[in-house]
């Protein structure tokens, strides 16, 4: 999913199991020369370059099943443990971490997705009447996940809001691609290790039963590279993504309305360009290339986003996770009880398998979380629990089926 995971967690869509952290967003808008681009525009495109051996190290088919081992495992295995840590940290950065004054970056964006885990499953809890079913595990060298997963309940088919912090570590050649190869200890990085990394994040699907009510997907991270041990004046790089997103399969035009206008509201708070900007590249990432039509009815998405000071990105994506219940508990509210019919749901089993289409074939996240040694139940925690596919299936010109077909296909806009 843009799903979307941390390779371990949910799914930079999953790098980490999340939809969107370890990879480069598909889309980016067209940009003037990259001499003129301005400094953090810059920084970002050097900070996508700097993925690109990485995609590379997993791509490339390896014949030797040691090779491949040692390619996949960017990161430790996972050791379950019976009770959720207080905090998923490595010992000493978690120092004082409810204390915003004095916590790192890391350990407050840890606060804030747990919050959001918190508060959003005991909305769905409220009502569905069923509960999550909760697994926590960690790392042996720092990090971990909690997954917590409703299914078969009153209301939701499936629904999973995962949390994960992972540290990994990248091979050099994305060191020297971030630093352009120019930097004056450049003979010292070319001797460096792997760079090691820090990545958080929290991402959630829910799929419900009635196919009159929606589908939502969302998912906000933080990404951090460090210098390799021994290299000195080597560069630290940071950036935030993240984004909400919904996928009816029936087209009900307040409700689209109303979604996108609590997306819009929040987006205003920080900056009245977020909203259209990210409208845009979420309609583009979320794209079914080789069905030309969009996964749903969109939301927002952004990546790689580090061009202001890091305390304000963190309101703005911890704005954009409140927005959530809001935005989407109404509309199940609304719609989780309607009347429907065999056809109705058949119909919603189609959509339910455009979900699977993109998220194993297009969403960066899940492949890359796949390819990496992630959890696996984490990572696949975005698929419907059913789903169904028609030979040649189109729906008749003029239908409910075909009002929802044309606006994948031809993305509008839904906020005032």
């Amino acid at each position: 999913m843009a799903s979307a995971v941390m390779a371990g967690a949910v799914g930079v869509s999953s790098f980490t199991e999340f939809s969107g952290l370890a990879a480069a967003p598909a889309f980016r808008p067209s940009m003037p020369a990259f001499s003129t681009r301005p400094a953090a525009v810059r920084k970002a495109l050097t900070i996508e370059a700097a993925w690109e051996p990485i995609r590379r190290e997993i791509a490339t088919p390896r014949r030797d099943s040691v090779k491949v081992k040692a390619a996949t495992q960017a990161i430790e295995d996972e050791q379950m443990v019976s009770e959720r840590p207080s905090s998923l940290l490595r010992e000493g950065e978690d120092v004082q971490w409810n204390n915003p004054s004095t916590s790192s970056m890391r350990a407050r964006f840890e606060t804030m997705i747990r919050k959001a885990q918190d508060d959003i499953c005991a909305a769905v809890e409220a009502v569905d009447g069923a509960k999550f079913r909760e697994d926590a595990w960690i790392r042996p060298g720092g990090g971990g996940g909690i997954s917590r997963v409703l299914q078969d309940g009153n209301v939701w088919e499936k629904a999973g809001v995962n949390v994960s912090v992972v540290y990994g570590s990248m091979p050099p050649e994305a060191y020297r691609a971030a630093t352009g190869g120019t930097s004056a200890n450049g003979g010292a990085t070319n001797k460096a290790g792997r760079i090691p990394f820090f990545a958080a994040g929290v991402s959630s699907v829910m799929h419900p039963k009635n196919p009159m009510a929606p589908t939502v997907h969302f998912n906000y991270r933080y990404f951090e590279t460090d210098a390799p041990q021994g290299v000195e004046g080597a560069p630290r790089a940071w950036w935030f993504g993240g984004g909400t997103d919904l996928t009816p399969s029936y087209v009900f035009e307040e409700d689209v309305k109303h979604f996108h206008q609590t997306q819009k509201e929040a987006c205003d708070k920080h900056d009245p360009e977020f909203y259209p900007k990210y409208k845009k590249w979420c309609d583009d990432y979320f794209l079914i290339k080789h069905r030309g039509e969009r996964r749903g009815l969109g939301g927002i998405f952004f990546d790689d986003l580090n061009d202001r000071e890091a305390e304000k990105i963190l309101a703005f994506s911890t704005e954009c996770a409140n927005a959530v219940i809001p935005a989407y508990i109404p509309l199940i509210e609304k719609r989780k009880d309607m009347p429907f019919t065999e056809q109705q749901k058949a119909w919603q089993q189609l959509r339910r398998g455009r979900y699977v289409e993109f998220n194993l074939v297009y969403d960066r996240g899940t492949t890359f979380g796949l390819k990496t040694g992630g959890r696996i139940e984490s990572i696949l925690m975005s698929l419907p629990l059913t789903a169904r596919w028609e030979y040649d299936h189109t729906p008749e010109e003029g239908s409910e089926e075909w009002k929802l077909l044309d606006a994948c296909k031809n993305p509008k806009e839904w906020a005032a």
